[in-house]
Order: structure tokens, then sequence, then C-alpha cells
């Protein structure tokens, strides 16, 4: 990797520089658009005492799941932890601290973390556990509690396609987190179905731009489906 090309050859170059007790994000919603290789990477680097910030923690024995099961992650600030047998255990058993925050809110943690923002006022959460210790204020009649926003030492985020330069385009409902993540790692490592050369992809489809990526590398997915449903 030299200059303005973004791209790594191998998932332990994705990740150099991943210590114990870092703070990652993770793109995703559910099983989709999670960054399933990086995750397995970080599984294989046997790294602890991690906060994993992510809407979920996939499932049992995929996606950010599999990292439970080496007991990896320390603190887990998440919207939805339901699908998870594994993280109801280490819950209740005191070996994993949770953060539930509100789906929209830990979106726009990330947001403001990406932009520069060091908290902001929201009125979700007020007058329930979420605002337990935090400050509060009254704006037009309306009551309000400030959250603060959300960085992390690595960002990892599964793209569609990306070019030499970082700049990256999201699939349909696969680009859910992954932008919001993306700006707001101090290194922030995508991994894509497809790397193209400069100036392939239209400048009015890319979400986001290379200025916020400092690696790509290519991988294979196996887009597992999270639920199936299957008539009798």
């Amino acid at each position: 990797m030299s200059g303005l090309d973004k791209r790594v050859g191998s998932y332990e170059e994705a990740l150099a520089g991943l210590t114990d007790n870092m703070t990652i994000l993770a793109g995703g919603f559910g099983l989709c658009g999670i960054p399933e290789n990086l995750i397995a990477e970080i599984r294989r680097l046997g790294v602890r005492g991690l906060t994993v910030v992510s809407n979920n923690c996939g499932v049992d024995g995929f996606g950010l799941g599999v990292l439970l099961e080496d007991r990896q992650i320390r603190k887990m600030i998440a919207s939805y932890v339901g699908e998870n047998a594994l993280f109801e255990q280490q819950l209740l058993n005191g070996e994993l601290e949770v953060e539930l925050t509100p789906q929209g809110s830990l979106a726009e943690k990330i947001r403001a973390g990406g932009a520069g923002i060091p908290a902001f006022f929201t009125a979700t959460g007020y007058g329930t556990p979420v605002a337990e210790g935090k400050e509060a204020r009254e704006f037009n009649g309306r009551h309000y509690i400030l959250e603060p926003a959300i960085t992390g030492d690595f960002a990892i985020v599964k793209g569609w396609k990306a070019d030499h330069f970082g700049n990256v385009i999201y699939r349909h409902t696969a680009q859910n987190f992954n932008p919001l993540v993306a700006t707001a790692g101090r290194i922030t490592v995508v991994e894509v179905e497809e790397i193209v050369e400069p100036g392939e992809l239209d400048p009015t489809q890319i979400h986001t731009p290379g200025i916020y990526v400092d690696r790509i590398i290519q991988g294979r997915f196996e887009k597992r489906i999270e639920k199936r449903t299957l008539r009798a």
C-alpha cells in the first residue's frame, strides 16, 4: 500500500495494529452487510478486552457472535442483542458488559463521532433507564438528554465495490450502518466484493469517499441468511 492506493493483500495486513483493549466499530445490520472476513481475522488474531460497537452482535457461530466464543469482547454497545444464546449467558454471568442504546441514537452517536461533534441532545430515552447519569436540559418545553459521540480505534466495514483510492459503493440494504461506521474509526478498513480501477465508479453513486478509508481488501463472502422461514 503506497500513496493514494489503499489496497492491501491480506487480512493480516488489513488489521495490522489491532491490539487488546481497543474499540472496534462494525458495520452491518443483523447479518446483512457485515464485514464477516474481517471479523474472522479478529478471531484469528485472538485479541481480547475489546469494546465492540455495532447494531447487534451477530448470531451464535457467525458474525460478531464468533468473538464471544473465545471471550474476546469485554463490552458491547448495541441496539439489539436478542439473537445470541451465548451473549445472554455471558451477560447474565457477569462476563460481558452491555450498553444498550436506542437504534437511532446509536446511529447519530457514530455519525457525530465521524463529524467531530463530541455530543448532542436528543429527546429519545428521556425519563427511561437510558437517561440515567446523563445531563438533561429543556428546550422549547421539551426535555432532552445529552448523548456522547462514539469513535473507535478501528472501523470495519463491508462494501460492494471500491476503487484503488478507497471510494466505496454499498449495495441496497447492505448499506445500513456501514457509511456511518466508515467515518468514525481512527483506522477504517473496508472489505468489498470487487475492486475496480480508478475512474470506473460513477462519482454520483459513491457513498463513502476514499478520504475516510485507510485500507481496502477484496474478499469472498458467504452472505448467510439470518432467519429462514419455510412453509410447512
